[in-house]
């Protein structure tokens, strides 16, 4: 059968041409690029815009609202409640058997801890909540941290150290840039305030599905990995911990995500947009 299909074009049919000709320009120079399949649409920005909105204010709902002497259940009702009043579904809940709707990690707990009304939050504890919504099938994600009542000087570095490795991690994720770049930027603020990032969890695409492609790292080297294009969302959420970067999982429940050594750890986690100038940024 004759074939009729003249070329062969990377990206959506409505994205610019100058896009298209510098992807094609990496494709020949053997550069890894991202499925097509991940640049996102103006309908799906519209869609994944409007989930993000609501896991934004799902946040500044969790700020006004956390305090000590709650339970983390209580932070699982706020969360299932507000995401529900607002025509959308928290994304974890029953994610892979995961049984809650929001994820509540404590001092060691580095990632996917579950909520339990035994569970107290008390003075000293850093906490992060991490929530997810999809909304008309689009889906968003984010994380901040939290500092319970009085929190000593160093795990309170930790939590602002931490917030500059994202930020600095997002100043990195610029189109035409890689992957490694990003990773490389965290790392080096994060040892070099004397902490070390979690090899074993990363940051993701996020949009059309709860996590997709690329895998978004927090360590490497730059001039590394997976090209940056306009039209990717993603993650960056650094886990940073105290101590080592060695991590294992609870056998308890199979989720939980602790320091091996003990010792705090701290995330947090916005979703952003690739753009043709820059990035732009889409949950906080």
């Amino acid at each position: 059968m004759k074939n009729f299909i003249k070329g062969f074009r990377f990206t959506p049919s409505n994205y610019p041409a100058e896009v298209e000709a510098k992807i094609q320009k990496y494709r020949k120079q053997g550069y890894k690029l991202p499925p097509r399949k991940v640049l996102r649409t103006p309908e799906q920005l519209e869609g994944i815009r409007e989930s993000a909105k609501i896991n934004t204010a799902l946040l500044d709902y969790i700020s006004e609202n956390i305090r000590e002497g709650m339970s983390t259940e209580e932070i699982d009702v706020l969360v299932y409640d507000f995401t529900t009043s607002h025509g959308a579904l928290p994304a974890p809940l029953n994610y892979e058997g995961f049984p809650k709707s929001v994820c509540t990690s404590i001092n060691d707990v580095v990632c996917h801890g579950i909520p339990n009304k035994n569970e107290i939050l008390k003075s000293g504890d850093i906490i992060n909540v991490d929530v997810s919504t999809i909304y008309k099938g689009y889906f968003s994600d984010a994380s901040r941290m939290f500092m319970i009542g009085d929190v000593n000087p160093d795990m309170q570095r930790l939590v602002q150290v931490t917030k500059e490795c994202m930020e600095i991690g997002i100043a990195a994720a610029q189109p035409w840039k890689q992957l490694g770049d990003v990773g490389a930027a965290i790392q080096e603020h994060a040892e070099k305030n004397g902490f070390s990032v979690v090899r074993d969890l990363c940051g993701h695409g996020v949009g059309m599905q709860f996590h997709e492609e690329p895998d978004v790292e927090h360590f490497g080297r730059r001039g590394t990995g997976m090209m940056i294009v306009p039209g990717m969302t993603f993650t960056i959420e650094p886990m940073i911990n105290m101590g080592t970067y060695e991590v294992f999982i609870d056998d308890a429940d199979g989720w939980t995500v602790c320091t091996d050594d003990g010792l705090p750890s701290a995330q947090w986690e916005n979703m952003i947009l690739i753009t043709e100038t820059g990035n732009e940024i889409l949950t906080y």
